[in-house]
């Protein structure tokens, strides 16, 4: 009797055959190029050539996080929204790809495991969908991401560490003045796990982060009620146009 020939998956960014999700070529080419980052709010950052101080062991804030500190402490992503690795962002959100999420959790692990000077948190947890946009999408993409994420560090995970207060609007929808606005207050601790909160340095998993506003409000309410640290761990950074 003649066994099946199994076919070779394909790499989900360049559409090769490859045995694994994402092949080595694209691996290297889209997530392991050493880009220098704002510590706080990932964005990229040009270093002065001419500057002698600076080492590779030198972490630097934008001028943003410099004037406005936020209330989070780090920021760590795996890539820059951009293509083609924001495919694999919309796919997982809106095509509802989930088996998508591990890799992004590994994608992620590893940026995590190479960033200097950082101590991991004691709880990971994720940004919280609303419940009308929880019943339509199905699932919460940051949870999906979280999960894994969690396993692969050994790091307690605590997807509903805050709840929403009221549901808000679309981020993505609104310009940079009105996203504070729509933001404010918009969390509080689950009364459960209040506990888990106090003296603790907490991670929050999510996607994307664009202006950084919801991770902030996430940030200064888990700091009121004890948070000793927040950093952030994202997928993807939006940068500016």
């Amino acid at each position: 009797m003649k066994t099946a020939k199994l076919l070779p998956s394909a790499c989900v960014l360049c559409g090769k055959g490859n045995e694994n999700t994402l092949c080595p070529a694209c691996r290297l080419q889209y997530f392991q190029a050493t880009q220098t980052r704002c510590v706080m709010c990932a964005l990229p950052i040009l270093q002065n050539i001419h500057a002698t101080t600076l080492t590779t062991k030198t972490l630097l804030r934008c001028g943003e996080c410099i004037a406005n500190p936020p209330s989070f402490d780090r920021t760590i992503v795996a890539c820059n929204y951009v293509a083609p690795a924001d495919q694999l962002v919309l796919a997982l959100k809106f095509a509802h790809q989930l088996m998508l999420a591990p890799l992004l959790s590994n994608l992620l692990r590893d940026s995590i495991l190479n960033s200097l000077d950082h101590a991991l948190p004691d709880v990971l947890t994720t940004v919280p969908l609303g419940e009308k946009r929880l019943q339509e999408r199905g699932f919460n993409q940051a949870v999906e991401i979280g999960r894994p994420l969690s396993k692969q560090l050994g790091i307690k995970f605590q997807a509903n560490l805050l709840e929403r207060t009221r549901e808000t609007r679309q981020q993505s929808s609104l310009h940079p003045d009105e996203r504070h606005k729509n933001m404010r207050q918009a969390f509080i601790p689950n009364a459960h796990f209040i506990e888990q909160i106090k003296g603790r340095h907490i991670g929050i998993v999510d996607d994307v982060i664009t202006t950084g506003t919801t991770l902030n409000e996430m940030a200064m309410t888990l700091k009121r009620f004890g948070a000793i640290r927040v950093s952030n761990y994202v997928f993807a950074r939006t940068i500016p146009h």
